[in-house]
């Protein structure tokens, strides 16, 4: 099943075949798919908010909150499940995760024999007892292991190289499997103690291609993204792993810190913004190829640099003798030349107030679902983040109902910001109000 004909929804809420085939078309759609992830997530919301379940469809949903990082909620989902090979097999994957081999060990025996591909079982369960130190048993289980099943496993090669310190069984690991994401998180480990940080990054961003992604190998990402002062990169690292475990000490530590550390550097970086902007505001407009008409008429309303072209509304412009459409088009399109606009920085006329409001356009469902999303969702940068959190705006639909004007008025939310904010609106078909 190709990643790119799935059907996230479909899948996680529809009553199809769920084995072990469609459990990996779903995590390589989530590591190949930019939206696939978010489908997920409102999916499982969905199921979740949809009251009582089968046994079936609670063993799709336990697998899919596991996918999500969320082993919490999904070993207990998969004890309410169907008992079956699936089932039995992601509520040990997830009780591993949270630190109970032995449980998980029985889970996995039971997911054996309920049907579940040995193999996976076995090598599963010899994990657990890596993990709760018990070598000498988990080297013994993995010798005994059949060579001609084990060859082409990028498990075994990864258990092998954890339990015998092989670094050359981690790369067998990744040529078996490329995405691996043990494998790659231990590549990656060796190539950061030896201060090989570009190859360190390589690897750890491609292990967080395979879901859920690894804690260790987004604390370690994260900490080379802090080194190279990518502040932002950083704190999306630790918020994913607080959002598996809000209570991670090292994870909020490192989150509290990087932002701490990437307020400054941005306090730095908006101070030149500023700086930047004052110097173009203070451009006469004598520098630029106006017509004569356009400069005379200028000339005759005190307006003679591109500040006071934003603090100028187009009424004001067109109000002006002689002034056309063809004079303002030329207006518009030298100030745009600078990320300008006219009337940017106008202040709202008092008259305005009285005139009525247009009828706001009625969201279809498609629309209400965007508008519901958060506004993490769009990827903004810090600077612009921090100033629409100062202005309340937690979702999509809240950043929409703002005018340009409203969002300016907070400090440090300069042109730069205000650009990135459209950029990223006008990738989901979505405009900022009155434009």
């Amino acid at each position: 099943m190709p990643a790119t004909s799935l059907d996230v929804r479909d899948l996680a809420l529809g009553t199809g075949p769920f084995g072990p085939g469609e459990a990996r078309a779903l995590i390589e759609s989530l590591g190949s798919e930019p939206g696939a992830f978010r489908d997920l997530r409102m999916a499982v919301r969905e199921c979740e908010e949809g009251g009582e379940r089968s046994p079936a469809a609670s063993a799709r949903l336990g697998v899919c909150q596991y996918l999500l990082g969320r082993h919490k909620q999904a070993a207990e989902t998969l004890k309410a499940a169907d008992g079956g090979g699936m089932a039995q097999f992601y509520l040990g994957l997830s009780l591993k995760s949270l630190g109970s081999f032995d449980q998980a060990r029985d889970a996995f025996r039971a997911a054996e024999k309920a049907g579940y591909p040995k193999l996976e079982c076995h090598l599963a369960a010899i994990d657990c007892q890596r993990l709760a130190g018990q070598t000498a048993d988990a080297v013994a289980a993995l010798k005994a292991m059949p060579t001609a099943e084990t060859a082409t496993s990028g498990d075994y090669w990864y258990l092998k190289g954890e339990l015998e310190g092989d670094v050359a069984a981690f790369e067998k690991a990744v040529a078996v499997d490329p995405g691996h994401p043990g494998a790659l998180f231990a590549l990656g480990v060796a190539n950061d103690r030896a201060g090989n940080d570009d190859e360190a990054m390589k690897c750890y961003e491609k292990s967080l291609e395979r879901y859920p992604p690894r804690v260790g190998a987004l604390v370690n990402l994260g900490l080379i993204y802090e080194d190279r002062d990518q502040f932002d990169k950083a704190q999306k690292c630790y918020e994913r792993v607080l959002e598996a475990f809000p209570d991670h000490p090292r994870a909020r530590l490192f989150l509290k810190d990087s932002s701490a550390s990437g307020d400054l550097q941005v306090s730095e970086q908006q101070q030149r913004q500023r700086d930047r902007l004052e110097q173009i505001l203070s451009l006469p407009v004598s520098d630029f190829e106006l017509s004569v008409r356009s400069r005379n008429c200028l000339q005759k309303m005190g307006i003679y640099t591109l500040g006071d072209l934003t603090r100028t509304s187009e009424r004001e412009i067109l109000e002006s003798k002689n002034f056309g459409e063809t004079s303002l088009v030329e207006i518009k399109e030298m100030l745009a030349s600078r990320g300008l606009s006219l009337g940017q920085f106008a202040p709202a006329a008092a008259e305005e107030e009285a005139v009525p409001v247009a009828e706001e356009h009625e969201p279809t469902a498609d629309e209400q679902e965007i508008y519901a999303l958060p506004l993490e969702e769009l990827n903004l940068s810090v600077r612009a983040r921090k100033c629409t959190t100062k202005l309340g705006i937690a979702t999509i639909g809240e950043l929409v109902r703002r005018t340009a004007e409203d969002l300016m008025e907070c400090k440090n939310f300069g042109v730069t910001s205000l650009n990135e904010v459209r950029e990223k609106l006008s990738e989901r078909g979505l405009k900022l109000r009155g434009e």
